[in-house]
């Protein structure tokens, strides 16, 4: 395969020199690639939020697409639920190659506008490692923290600089990296607020250096070039999350101070986002992204009413309105005293039975999917921790993807977590709306008469345990 990948590097190595050679027009390039273990036969190459074209593989699971009427840019492709972001320049020829076993590490891209594409996923791979040391950082006070982030930005500036100095890149590229930079540096700068307590918070914002937010200034909420781009998007969340906490706390009942689970503060966020951003796309992802979130905590229906009826007066997009109010709808139906949907689920050995049929007595229910990884490890070492303090109550993890029974199969046995109550979803999609799975980390606790007790925790959550001990004792 590998042999067969490099001929078709050279096909298009000769088609992009040809084309130079007759002076052809620049709208146009070409991407590539081939995917083992693929969990479709489709690959669905994206651009500012809109979908360009899916694109079938073929017998040998390989494409090769030709894009018309380019234009230079951030692009995105998607395979299952996984994706990454390319940037393409006119006449580029990139081809890459995964295994959808391990995705983002197994990536790796050919031809011409490779070396910037191989740059640009490092930069990526890389930033998840950041965003853990800046949490980490966060203790520090805005000094120390300013300075660890000045130094990690100057790391990454003189790497770019390194890269450059081998390789001819675009002022395209260039500003898109150095943006990169920038942007994952002020989204770090804008978390540095957000601690466990009101005391701490306000503590913080009065000990902040006048100038710690000066970048402020000059930030374009509404950069369509940067649409598809993480680290701005990154940037956008923290920002009006930090705006709201700093209005919230102006106005909110001191001996009553909550962020996440706060209808005020998510009502001031909304509003943020609303006064903020104008493009039509980011403004309607921010404002979805953030009352889904609130839907999924809250427990309170007048509340969930409010901000269903906020988001419903700020959005002009018919399909997020439906989305939402299908969401709230589902939220509704799984309150404490109520039954599970009825839903089927599946073993590894393609034994399927109905979700309550795993009921027996307390039981706590938890999923996770391929596509947080992270989660997935975590989660089954936290639940194998859970099953031996409490061998009386029964923890089940459902896998959500609607893809791959294998690979999710193969997650587990590779990681060692294979001591039973593992299932996936039959019809996952249908599941996966019914249960109003929002966010991964959501957990369900049932007693013993198959009724909800709590559709709205979380097994990480400092009072999980406490939550569980007080359905036992009952």
């Amino acid at each position: 395969m590998r042999v067969l990948f490099s001929i078709l590097s050279i096909v298009l190595l000769i088609s992009s020199c040809k084309n130079s050679a007759h002076n052809e027009s620049d709208d146009f390039a070409y991407i590539g690639g081939e995917i083992i273990n693929p969990t479709e036969n489709t690959i669905i190459l994206e651009s500012k939020n809109k979908t360009i074209d899916t694109i079938k593989l073929d017998g040998r699971n390989r494409f090769f697409y030709k894009i018309d009427n380019f234009y230079p840019g951030i692009y995105t492709f998607r395979h299952g639920s996984e994706y990454q972001m390319i940037m393409l320049e006119p006449n580029d020829s990139l081809l890459f190659r995964l295994n959808t076993f391990d995705f983002d590490e197994s990536l790796v891209y050919t031809g011409r506008g490779a070396k910037q594409n191989n740059f640009l996923l490092n930069e990526f791979l890389e930033n998840k490692k950041t965003e853990q040391a800046v949490r980490r950082f966060r203790s520090l006070n805005p000094q120390a923290f300013t300075s660890k982030l000045d130094s990690i930005k100057q790391s990454q500036i003189a790497q770019f600089k390194k890269f450059k100095k081998k390789n001819d890149v675009s002022d395209a590229f260039e500003n898109l990296i150095l943006q990169h930079i920038n942007y994952s540096y002020y989204a770090s700068k804008e978390t540095y607020p957000f601690r466990s307590n009101r005391n701490q918070i306000e503590e913080i914002f009065k000990t902040l250096p006048k100038d710690f937010y000066a970048y402020r200034n000059n930030i374009d909420y509404n950069n369509a070039k940067l649409k598809d781009f993480i680290a701005y998007k990154w940037f956008l969340k923290s920002n009006v999350s930090n705006l709201a906490l700093n209005e919230h706390m102006d106005h909110c009942n001191k001996d009553d101070f909550k962020k996440g689970r706060s209808l005020c503060f998510n009502l001031d966020r909304l509003k943020q986002i609303d006064s903020l951003i104008s493009d039509k796309g980011l403004k309607e992802e921010l404002l979805y992204h953030y009352t889904v979130k609130f839907l999924s905590l809250s427990d309170d229906t007048d509340e969930t009413n409010t901000i269903l009826k906020n988001y419903l007066a700020k959005t002009e997009n018919v399909k997020g309105k439906k989305m939402i109010i299908n969401f709230a709808e589902a939220v509704s139906k799984l309150n404490a005293g109520n039954s599970l949907p009825n839903l089927d689920i599946v073993d590894y050995k393609n034994n399927s039975k109905d979700l309550s049929d795993l009921v027996n007595g307390t039981t706590v229910i938890t999923f996770w999917s391929n596509t947080y990884y992270d989660h997935f490890k975590s989660s089954h070492h936290k639940l194998n921790r859970l099953k031996s303090k409490y061998p009386e109550v029964t923890f089940v993890s459902i896998n959500i993807d609607s893809y791959n029974v294998n690979k999710a199969k193969r997650a587990l046995q590779s990681n060692g977590f294979v001591s039973g109550n593992e299932y996936f979803f039959k019809s996952p999609k249908l599941a996966t709306e019914a249960l109003a799975i929002h966010p991964m980390t959501k957990t369900f606790i049932i007693n013993k008469n198959k009724k909800i007790v709590n559709g709205n925790t979380n097994i990480f959550y400092g009072k999980f345990e406490e939550q569980l001990v007080g359905l036992l004792n009952k």
